[in-house]
């Protein structure tokens, strides 16, 4: 059905107030009221190598917008780097920029009566913010994703981000590093702007955007200074209008069936953990039922095989080279939807016609996996009734089933500081707590700890459990999202120092190995510490927002905790 363009408040002489606004800001008013208005949201900023370029996409957007008949408006929209936080008292804030994303572009593109949008962003919980916005607005839309750096190289290997962070929490800590490897990893390691290169949650989130057909056909890895980048963000632009004219609806396009896809896509590439929340906080704002057990379900029949890091060694520029998402379906055969529709229109049957069809080093077959089963495991027990995840093809065989001895820290920096003294390590399970969405509040990356347990080489004899998160980057026998959280009295707070916790992967069992009458005395003496923000936007999260399970996006719309 097509649309009329006539837009009825900017159309007459009562609206002359509107046209005179937008003539102030260089428009013509007499093309206001007959032609698509597009909102072009923009998460630019000089504080990140995934957004920094994005002022050159967002002029190939617009110049696609004015050939189609369209006028574009670009806005702004906030975005952070969260490898600026890591081990400050405002890591905890990251996740919550996710719901600030969503709500600027919500008001931004309410208030001034967009008829589409284009969202351009690029790392972690900022590209599932635009997603969040595009659902909850319902009008046609297009997620334009800034696409990976490219892989940097040290000593004549393979060189990212990550590698930079496992070094600085690791031997670095130990000073067992000089200042010319500090200086080296640190000018080697981003040799280019756009996502690092890793299957972070950066990469994982854009990758899952045009799994759920939200972007255009092999769109999500192309590297950020590719100049196939601008060409296809002016295609944007044009299909945008078409779009409008289509009434092409984010509705339309995410739905139960493209969700799945996008798990099973997920589980494929051996994504970030945190892509589970932000897949369950998606389907939220669309009325669509999905939980833990639906990952769990697709866990079984779905294995890893993309041979990108941290699952395997490769960076994301390299997935692009050999077919990129389009690839990895095709590799997936019939254990998805092919009649899931795309922003282009076209379906995921019709886009697969032209994918690669042979398997490779990167892009791996089905029979010939990374991992035989998905990327993720959904553990449960008693230590975590609501469910709990971790990045199982990134664990060790011999730690699929592992029983150590807690050591608690409330703090992902003091349970650091505690393994490189050595006074954690071999036989524990590190548990950090306190740090989960209500707690800290905004779940807290934890990372120090998580990376100088690979670095220090301490990952086939070290667990560590938290009801915080961890970053897209972050791999080895690590258990997050554990809930219910200790702010909400969930068992992780009654864990004491020498008490044995269970870890089984295979079992998909989490338990904490404390007789039930023991536990039940120690919860007549708990104390919840108080969270360390009582006051702005932090504390507007831990009011509204969901448990991991449930999205722990601010929804609070949906019921009860």
């Amino acid at each position: 059905m097509k649309r009329d363009f006539l837009k009825k408040n900017f159309d007459g002489d009562s609206a002359a107030h509107a046209r005179a606004v937008y003539k102030g800001s260089g428009y013509e008013p007499e093309h206001l009221a007959t032609k698509p208005h597009i909102g072009i949201a923009n998460t630019f900023s000089e504080n990140s190598p995934g957004h920094a370029h994005l002022r050159i996409l967002a002029e190939a957007v617009k110049n696609g917008i004015w050939q189609a008949g369209g006028v574009p408006f670009e806005f702004g929209v906030p975005s952070t780097c969260a490898e600026v936080a890591i081990g400050t008292k405002t890591m905890c804030m990251d996740l919550a920029m996710r719901d600030l994303v969503a709500g600027g572009i919500e008001v931004v593109s309410s208030i001034q009566h967009f008829d589409g949008l284009v969202m351009l962003s690029g790392c972690d919980n900022i590209v599932p913010g635009t997603l969040l916005a595009a659902a909850r607005l319902d009008i046609p839309a297009i997620c334009c994703t800034g696409g990976p750096m490219l892989t940097g190289c040290l000593k004549s290997e393979p060189f990212m981000l990550s590698d930079v962070t496992e070094f600085c929490y690791g031997r670095a800590s130990r000073g067992e590093a000089t200042k010319e490897e500090v200086l080296d990893a640190e000018y080697q390691a981003c040799p280019t702007m756009g996502a690092c290169p890793t299957m972070g949650t950066a990469n994982t989130m854009q990758i899952l955007t045009e799994a759920l057909g939200m972007t255009l056909p092999g769109f999500s890895t192309i590297p950020a200074v590719y100049t196939d980048k601008i060409t296809n963000c002016r295609r944007m632009g044009r299909r945008i209008v078409e779009m409008v004219a289509e009434d092409l609806r984010p509705s339309r396009i995410i739905t139960k069936q493209a969700l799945e896809n996008a798990i099973c896509v997920d589980l494929a590439i051996g994504g970030s953990t945190n892509a589970v929340m932000h897949l369950i906080a998606l389907a939220n704002e669309l009325g669509i039922e999905l939980s833990l057990d639906d990952f769990e379900r697709f866990n079984s029949s779905i294995p890893c095989i993309v041979n990108i890091r941290p699952n395997g060694k490769y960076g994301v520029d390299m997935l692009h080279r050999l077919g990129g998402v389009p690839a990895v379906f095709e590799q997936l055969g019939e254990r998805i939807h092919k009649e899931c529709l795309s922003v282009s229109g076209q379906t995921l049957e019709e886009i697969l016609k032209h994918a690669p069809k042979t398997p490779n080093e990167v892009i791996r077959s089905v029979e010939n996996p990374m991992s035989p089963d998905g990327g993720l495991a959904i553990l449960k027990g008693n230590l975590s009734p609501g469910g709990c995840v971790i990045r199982s093809s990134t664990v060790l065989p011999e730690m699929h089933h592992f029983i150590g001895t807690a050591k608690v820290y409330h703090s992902d920096s003091e349970a650091h500081k505690a393994i490189i003294a050595g006074e954690a390590g071999p036989g524990n399970v590190i548990v950090v707590r306190g740090v989960g969405p209500v707690g800290a509040p905004g779940m807290v990356e934890v990372m120090e700890a998580t990376e100088a347990i690979v670095n220090l080489g301490i990952d086939d004899r070290t667990a560590l459990i938290t009801d915080g998160r961890f970053s897209g980057f972050c791999h080895g026998p690590i258990v997050g999202h554990v809930s219910p959280e200790a702010a909400l009295g969930g068992n992780i707070l009654l864990i004491e120092d020498g008490d044995r916790i269970e870890i089984d992967i295979d079992r998909r069992k989490i338990e904490l190995l404390v007789p039930e009458e023991e536990l039940a005395a120690r919860r007549e003496k708990a104390v919840i510490p108080e969270s360390g923000i009582q006051k702005g936007f932090m504390r507007l999260y831990a009011e509204g927002c969901l448990p991991p399970e449930r999205g722990a996006a601010m929804q609070s719309w949906l019921g009860k905790r």
